[in-house]
């Protein structure tokens, strides 16, 4: 038995399909098996929100009078700094951006208090921004300088636009220092492997549902920051080549995705600033993918469960800023939400940057959109990059410079 992705939205359309989300999906292929699930069950929805540093999000201002080329100029936000390498009146933020004189981790650990992140969250919650810019000047936009109050209703176009979220599966970080904690993107770690942080929605996150890409690609339709958004290519650093069990999850960070949407619709409870002591500024960002169960096969995907998941527990002292390939062990989701955990004979508390509450709300809001037709979902022009395509995540090779 097989469906397509249009004979599940004609379903959708007469109010006819079964949507169910990651979490329910499990309990329904126990107890009826896969090939049933497949026959019954339309559409799966996923969520995960957690902090992807490897967003930001892209504005046209509109032309003043008289005119400037803020292209090859300079531009802040909030006193944040802008990208302005494009034509006369577009720039791109990206959330880690910082302001000029944020004293970063010269006293250290830094706070880090505002960065690109809360800016896009400002603007998503309708507040008004500083805007600055300084521009050579040239016969057709002779300004140089423009000094204004924005806001996103008055802007042209305000994009979304993330290099790579929804990392499949990540790390579990630890230290293993015995004199002091440090600070990293995944929290402040205690000494001695005092804690162990970890960011996934497990069981619920969107790549793990599908594993080997069979359904998610270029154009397909998501929920993103609190409106809808496409994928819109892999996502930096996609590297589904990584070794997998036999359930086919990846043992370690394997795919990603790149995403976009209309900022104008999404809402700020979905899209937060965080900053990261020690660290730098992110953005928290909320996305859900619909899984349309088009086979037995991806029924069956869909139907992990935490316990079915594992990731590498590493050190984050040496071995992870080093580059050196080694992990202390693995551990699967349920014993990371059990709260505590077992590294080299010690008991060592867990805590999750990513939220399972809002995962599961998002799942929730994404399969009430299904249900009431207002959310088709699209059929991909090209699926992701899978584990045939060879493609894998290379560190950089460092070449000497000749003076």
């Amino acid at each position: 038995m097989a469906k397509t992705i249009k004979e599940i939205n004609e379903k959708i359309k007469k109010g006819e399909a079964v949507v169910v989300t990651a979490e329910e999906i499990t309990d329904i292929v126990k107890r009826d098996g896969p090939e049933k699930a497949a026959e019954r069950v339309d559409v799966v929805t996923t969520g995960t929100f957690g902090p992807m540093c490897s967003s930001g999000a892209y504005f046209n201002i509109g032309h003043s009078k008289p005119k400037i080329k803020i292209g090859g100029g300079k531009v802040t936000l909030n006193n944040i700094p802008a990208y302005a390498g494009f034509a006369a009146v577009d720039i791109y933020i990206g959330a880690t951006a910082l302001a000029e004189d944020d004293p970063r981790n010269k006293v250290f650990p830094g706070k880090f208090e505002y960065g690109g992140a809360h800016v896009i969250e400002d603007l998503v919650a309708g507040k008004d921004i500083k805007f600055v810019a300084t521009a050579y000047g040239s016969d057709c936009y002779p300004r140089k300088k423009l000094a204004t109050l924005i806001n996103i209703k008055d802007l042209n176009e305000a994009v979304l636009f993330n290099l790579r979220n929804s990392y499949q599966n990540y790390n579990v970080a630890v230290n293993l220092n015995k004199g002091r904690t440090i600070y990293t993107y995944m929290g402040s770690l205690k000494p001695d492997l005092g804690n162990a942080n970890y960011c996934s929605a497990g069981q619920l996150s969107p790549l793990l549902n599908d594993p080997l890409y069979k359904t998610i690609g270029i154009g397909t339709k998501i929920f993103l920051g609190g409106g809808t958004g496409y994928i819109t290519w892999q996502g930096t650093q996609h590297s589904p080549c990584v070794k997998r069990k036999t359930n086919q999850v990846p043992e370690a960070p394997a795919g990603t995705i790149a995403v976009i949407g209309d900022l104008k619709r999404m809402k700020p409870n979905w899209l937060r600033g965080a900053s990261f002591e020690g660290y730098g500024a992110t953005l928290t960002v909320g996305l859900g993918v619909p899984i349309p169960i088009l086979n037995r096969e991806i029924a069956k995907y869909t139907a992990v469960k935490d316990e079915a998941i594992y990731a590498k527990i590493v050190d984050y002292s040496h071995d992870y800023p080093n580059g050196v390939s080694r992990a202390l062990g693995e551990v699967n989701y349920k014993e990371l939400r059990s709260g505590s955990i077992k590294i080299r004979g010690k008991d060592v508390p867990t805590a999750s940057l990513s939220s399972y509450a809002k995962a599961r709300e998002i799942a929730e809001i994404l399969k009430g959109w299904i249900l009431k037709g207002n959310f088709l979902l699209t059929e991909p022009v090209a699926l992701l990059p899978s584990v045939e395509s060879g493609v894998t995540f290379k560190p950089l090779k460092e070449r000497p410079i000749k003076e």
